[in-house]
């Protein structure tokens, strides 16, 4: 069977013989490359992928879902259908061929490769989903919170990249973000995104999020790296899993300003963690861009 957007016989040979040797129906690399690095979410794969069903169960759902064809029949749909799909995705014409054989069929792609619905842009693909099903978008729900927020980022990622090679860097990394994402859960942070070879979070108070960065700092030493570091205290915009607003972008432009395995911090953040047992040494006053004075900044210590 050879369908217009699909997989050959070959194809589908060498899928089904994949599942069969791997015991799992695809790896995160495939299903999901954007949470590929997260450790913790491969743990719950894999381990959800052995609790799902027997192997045997697991064979015969690839098998059929393969080898079945309904193409003849997607012309006489007459119901309203929405049809969605990651754009790089493998099973992306698939998709596109679906919609263009149901009868007026609505179509979306979403940028990235995942399968996976929670995986990479889930919020638009909900408010899709919302809005093909009532007529209506969601009210933009945004919440103004104080937190602390962190940037972190790895001194001279692009040389290290090249001086040991993509494989090894790639490897690296991944034991770079699992040490932020274990001290990050050790000190109740919330990661909000990585930034390629930083991450993003944020904090309820100033001194949990000090001490975060600094096990951070301390941890990846021994990687042969190296981690810099910048907080800032502020109100910021909360909608869905992203933030925004001004304490956001002071928090980046501290980090920028961090210098090979320094925690920098604002005035805010020193003073909201007065008591605290942590050490502040003054780094002096510093322009940031898209603030009308000089913000004082600190460098932390535990």
């Amino acid at each position: 069977m050879v369908t217009p957007a699909g997989w050959s016989d070959g194809e589908i040979d060498e899928r089904i013989e994949w599942v069969r040797k791997a015991q799992q129906i695809g790896s995160v690399e495939k299903i999901a490359p954007s949470l590929a690095r997260d450790a913790a979410f491969r743990q719950w794969y894999n381990r959800a992928g052995r609790l799902n069903c027997t192997p045997g169960d697991r064979m015969w759902r690839v098998e059929s879902s393969l080898n079945i064809d309904l193409r003849h029949v997607l012309g006489a749909l007459r119901v309203p259908t929405l049809v969605i799909t990651h754009r790089d995705s493998p099973t992306a014409p698939q998709s596109r061929y679906l919609a263009e054989q149901i009868h007026n069929a609505k179509s979306l792609e979403i940028p990235g490769a995942d399968r996976l619905p929670f995986a990479g842009d889930s919020v638009t693909l909900l408010d899709t989903i919302e809005e093909f099903l009532t007529g209506r978008l969601p009210p933009v729900q945004v919440d103004r919170v104080l937190a602390t927020v962190l940037f972190t980022d790895i001194v001279n990622s692009t040389r290290h990249a090249a001086e040991i090679g993509d494989r090894e860097w790639r490897v690296l990394l991944e034991r770079h973000d699992d040490v932020v994402r274990q001290e990050l859960a050790q000190f109740r942070g919330r990661e909000v995104k990585t930034l390629g070879d930083g991450f993003l979070a944020t904090f309820d108070t100033p001194a949990r999020a000090v001490r975060c960065a600094v096990a951070i700092v301390n941890r990846v030493q021994p990687l042969g790296i190296a981690v810099r570091a910048g907080l800032h205290t502020g109100e910021i915009d909360r909608k869905h899993d992203e933030v925004g607003g001004i304490a956001v972008h002071i928090a980046a432009r501290i980090a920028e300003l961090a210098s090979h395995s320094e925690i920098l911090v604002s005035g805010t953040v020193r003073d909201l963690a007065t008591g605290s047992g942590l050490g502040f040494h003054d780094r002096g006053s510093h322009p940031l861009k898209g603030l009308p004075e000089p913000l004082r900044l600190f460098a932390a210590t535990a």
